[in-house]
C-alpha cells in the first residue's frame, strides 16, 4: 500500500533582521534541524529573508522624499535576494543534503524587472534542492505597497509532495477567493499560508480555508521583537523608539480538513514543531464537498488565470 502521510515542520523563527547572510545561515540550520526531526517539508514565514518592513508604519512611511525612508529602502534592496545570482544556493544545498522540501518567504530583488524593485516572493524548493516556483505576491497589503512591487500569476502553481498536492500564498493573499480557487483547480489538498507574524492573522482563516478546501492548511509566521533591531542598521535608534516590544508574535498552526486544530497557534516563542498529515482524511472530507470537483459548476462559473511572468519589455534579437 502506498504511503498516505507527510511529515511537516513549522519553522517559527525570527530573522537576523535585515541581514541577508546571517538570516540565510540561520535558515540553513533550521532546515537541517527539521530534517533531523523527521520532516519531509519545512515551512518558513513571509518575507523572512531578510525580514518584513516593520519600520514603514512606525516611521511615517508615506512621507514623500523622506531621508529615513530612502535610506532604509536602499538598505533593504542591498539585503534582498537575487535568485539569478545564487543567493539561495545554500538553502538549496541544505534541502538537497537533507532530502527535505522547503517553502520560504523572501524579499526578491528581481533581475528581470531591472533589479531595483522588490517583490514579496514565496519560494518552493524540492527535496532535490531545485527551485520549482517563485510566487510574487499579487497585491502587497496597505503600507507594504510603499516598499514592495505588485506581483503576477506566474507562481500560482502546485507541487507533488508524497501523497499530497501542495500550493501556497503570501499573507493576505489567502483572503483572495480567486487566488485560492486557482490552487484548488490544480488539485491542491495541502495549502501553505505564510505570514510575517501575529496570531490575529492565522487563527480564523487557517481553519476557514481548511473547511472550504477540505485540505490541510499549514500557516507559518515569523517573529519580530524590539530586541531584534541591530545597532548596525540605519536609523537604529529611531527604529527602536518607534517599535513595540513584540511587533510580530507568531501564531503558526495547522488545521485539518475537518477544520479542527492539528497544532494550535503558538505565540511569542521561536519554535520548530513537527506534525504528521494523513491524506486519508482529505479523501474522507471530500466526500461531501470538493470545490474544484463534484461540487463545482464549470458550465456556470469558471476562472481564467494568467500565469505569464510580467515584464516591461520583450526583446527580439
Amino acid at each position: 500500500m502506498s504511503k498516505t502521510t507527510l511529515t511537516v515542520g513549522l519553522a517559527q523563527m525570527a530573522p537576523i533582521w535585515l541581514d541577508r547572510d546571517a538570516t540565510l545561515a540561520k535558515i540553513v540550520q533550521w532546515v537541517a534541524s527539521a530534517a533531523r526531526d523527521g520532516a519531509e517539508l519545512v515551512v518558513f514565514g513571509e518575507a523572512l529573508l531578510p525580514g518584513y518592513p516593520f519600520w514603514v508604519e512606525r516611521t511615517d512611511g508615506a512621507r514623500f522624499e523622506s531621508e529615513i525612508q530612502k535610506t532604509l529602502f536602499a538598505h533593504y534592496v542591498t539585503q534582498a535576494i537575487t535568485i539569478e545570482s545564487g543567493d539561495l544556493d545554500d538553502v538549496c544545498k541544505a534541502a538537497r543534503k537533507s532530502k527535505i522540501a522547503v517553502y520560504l518567504g523572501i524579499i526578491e530583488r528581481a533581475a528581470d524587472r531591472g533589479g531595483h524593485s522588490l517583490y514579496c516572493s514565496m519560494i518552493f524548493i524540492d527535496a532535490g534542492g531545485e527551485i520549482r516556483s517563485v510566487h510574487r505576491k499579487l497585491m502587497p497589503t496597505h503600507e507594504e505597497r510603499l516598499v514592495w512591487a505588485i506581483g503576477d500569476g506566474h507562481g500560482l502553481r502546485t507541487h507533488r509532495l508524497g501523497p499530497f498536492t501542495a500550493g501556497g500564498l503570501n499573507c493576505w493573499e489567502n483572503w483572495l477567493p480567486l487566488a485560492r480557487a486557482s490552487l484548488y483547480a490544480q488539485g491542491e489538498d495541502l495549502h501553505v499560508a505564510i505570514w510575517p507574524g501575529n496570531r490575529r492573522n492565522t487563527e480564523d482563516i487557517t481553519r476557514f480555508i481548511a473547511r472550504e478546501g477540505r485540505s490541510f492548511v499549514v500557516s507559518v509566521a515569523g517573529l519580530m521583537r524590539k530586541s531584534d533591531i541591530s545597532d548596525e542598521l540605519p536609523h537604529a535608534a529611531t527604529l527602536r523608539e518607534s517599535a513595540e516590544d513584540i511587533m510580530a508574535n507568531g501564531g503558526s498552526c495547522i488545521a485539518s480538513p475537518t477544520g479542527d486544530w492539528l497544532l494550535e497557534p503558538e505565540v511569542e516563542n521561536e519554535s520548530l514543531r513537527i506534525a504528521e498529515l494523513d491524506h486519508q482524511i482529505v479523501l474522507e472530507e471530500r466526500h461531501s464537498l470538493d470545490v474544484a470537483g463534484h461540487y463545482a459548476r464549470p458550465d456556470v462559473t469558471r476562472l481564467v488565470v494568467n500565469r505569464q511572468r510580467q515584464s516591461t519589455a520583450e526583446f527580439t534579437d
